[in-house]
């Protein structure tokens, strides 16, 4: 297995100096753009919605998140950022909203409990959307209790919309032809408001629609999968079917600092009926058929120099940048490779109680074709000058196959996070 060459990552600059880590909040419209949300974890400021034209590179700053929400003039903590991904129903883009702002309580980024002095409190997270022939936002709904949503998925068929809030975990289902918003208790504990070695769970940040049936699928840390059926407004736990495999490692979902058993990003591959998935920690691939409520593992999918070393990457949670391509039979994947220096492997922390990267590593393109089984580790990725992006969880590929994602840019002696191509390579090498 080679080593392979590296590629070239293209930098832009949507002039949002306060832009800090982004997570998913990037995909591919049906216009051929692509449509991104850059986070703020800063009192003064929102997230910020912008809109990139591959044919021409022009950037489109489209809103403060803030003002779509009807917030602009509310002195209270932002809505700092998107955690989802865009999800195109009759020509408009359904996403949700997050807070960026948090409170550091025993060690922890927590949802703020104590008001900065001349604020209030979070608010909630909203869903909106925005038409993209219109330019129209429109707000849909606003989560309960002042939780932000961390998942989202979308039934693009029926218009249904489920997501998980942060930090409990509380499940929400929300029908958009009749702006019915229907809740369930959460199943995670209390989520990432518990307490460590207790009731606290890392939440799921991925969730899948079998578009046949209308339901919706999500994991917990301790490997149980869950559904959602919007007609019986139910959710349970699927009895054949758990994460708990010796591949994807040894957890104790009570405490930080992993995913535990949670698959860490999936999509739904229609031509075999089934959702491929990837665990975060591992970086095993696996095929999950909600109709037998079979797990197959099939491939590690980190990159060569990782499968070399047999170490995780350092990202604690793992990578979120995963997505079917144009073709919709070619996963992507953004994730890492281990930087060696004199022959030895750079190493992090052993342990962190957060979703961050325990030390520095390479960002690594995979794709990996469904049908002949085709792995391929395209490498490494670097700026012209050297450098390389950094804390990227999110990807988006646009009609000629070329590859977005937001991450870290060293600019003017500063590091802000802002969309980036990547000069992927539009055929591959398969068999």
């Amino acid at each position: 297995m080679p080593l392979p060459h590296s590629l070239l990552a293209t930098p832009f600059d949507s002039g949002f100096t306060l832009a800090h880590d982004s997570y998913n909040a990037i995909s591919l419209a049906s216009n051929g753009r692509i449509y991104y949300v850059l986070s703020s974890d800063q009192l003064e400021a929102a997230g910020q919605m912008f809109e990139f034209d591959p044919k021409t590179n022009r950037i489109t700053h489209l809103a403060d998140l803030n003002d779509i929400c009807g917030e602009g003039h509310q002195a209270h903590i932002p809505q700092g950022k998107s955690h989802v991904s865009f999800y195109e129903y009759q020509q408009k883009l359904y996403f949700a909203t997050h807070v960026g702002y948090y409170q550091l309580i025993d060690g922890m980024d927590r949802l703020p409990v104590q008001a900065p002095d001349g604020y209030a409190l979070y608010p909630g997270g909203h869903v909106l959307s925005y038409d993209i022939n219109t330019g129209k936002f429109e707000d849909l709904t606003i989560l309960p209790e002042g939780e932000g949503c961390v998942s989202m998925v979308m039934d693009t068929q029926r218009g249904h919309i489920f997501g998980i809030t942060w930090p409990t975990g509380k499940l929400f289902y929300l029908d958009v032809k009749s702006g019915q918003l229907q809740l369930f208790p959460a199943v995670s504990g209390s989520g990432e408001a518990g307490t460590p070695g207790e009731d606290f769970r890392s939440l799921c940040r991925s969730l899948f629609v079998n578009p046949n049936t209308g339901i919706a699928y999500f994991s917990v840390a301790e490997g149980d999968i869950y559904q959602i059926n919007p007609y019986s407004t139910s959710v349970s736990r699927l009895e054949k079917a758990h994460l708990r495999l010796d591949y994807f490692g040894q957890y104790t979902p009570t405490y930080p600092g992993s995913m535990g058993y949670n698959w860490r990003q999936i999509v739904w591959y229609e031509p075999e009926q089934v959702a491929y998935g990837v665990h975060g920690n591992s970086g095993y691939l696996f095929r999950f058929d909600p109709s037998t409520q079979q797990i197959e593992v099939m491939e590690r999918l980190t990159s060569i120099p990782s499968k070399r070393s047999g170490m995780f990457d350092q990202f604690s949670y793992g990578y979120l940048g995963f997505q079917l391509g144009p073709d919709q039979e070619t996963l992507y994947y953004l994730t890492g490779g281990p930087i060696y220096q004199d022959g030895k492997r750079l190493e992090g922390e052993k342990q962190i109680a957060k979703g961050a990267a325990k030390g520095l590593e390479y960002l690594h393109l995979i794709t990996y074709h469904i049908p002949s089984h085709h792995y391929q580790d395209h490498g490494p990725i670097f700026y012209e000058d050297g450098n390389w992006p950094q804390y990227v969880n999110s990807i988006a590929i646009d009609l000629e196959g070329k590859v977005y994602a937001l991450a870290r840019i060293p600019r003017n002696n500063q590091v802000r996070c802002d969309l980036i191509q990547i000069n992927a390579p539009l055929s591959f090498h398969r068999p």
